[in-house]
């Protein structure tokens, strides 16, 4: 399947569409999901036009999982929890919704239910709040 340059992430990354950034370099982009099924919910994309794991170039793999994983340590510490969910899917049959490559990086604590994916828009003012303390998480790392 050819990637659709019409996906919201797409737009997202053309400056189309808002989002509420928690981290940009050259290759990759982290902001916070709109529909999170957990407070503090992230997601990071690469920069290059690739519908899932299998369609990117290595070198942009490789700097979205470095991402993840530093996005993944400031989440943890920014939202004081003791665990990490780290999510990829590839194709609408595996459940991606979205179809450019991402990972979400989602706070888990025990016991505390896993929302549905996405089903609830956030209020945006908490996605400020959540992005800005995981952006001083990155900041305190560096």
């Amino acid at each position: 399947m050819a990637y659709d340059p019409q996906n919201i992430f797409a737009k997202i990354l053309r400056g189309e569409l808002p989002c509420t950034k928690v981290y940009e370099d050259e290759l990759t982009l982290a902001f916070m999901d709109v529909m999170p099924q957990a407070d503090g919910h992230t997601l990071v994309i690469p920069k290059e036009s690739a519908e899932g794991i299998l369609d990117i170039s290595p070198g942009s793999l490789d700097a979205a999982i470095r991402v993840t994983q530093c996005v993944a340590r400031a989440v943890k510490q920014a939202m004081q929890v003791p665990g990490i969910l780290i999510a990829q899917t590839n194709g609408a049959a595996a459940g991606q919704s979205v179809p450019h490559l991402h990972f979400h990086v989602i706070p888990r604590k025990p016991g505390e239910p896993l929302l549905m994916h996405a089903t609830t828009l956030a209020d945006p003012e908490r996605l400020k709040q959540f992005a800005a303390r995981i952006t001083a998480a990155l900041a305190q790392a560096s």
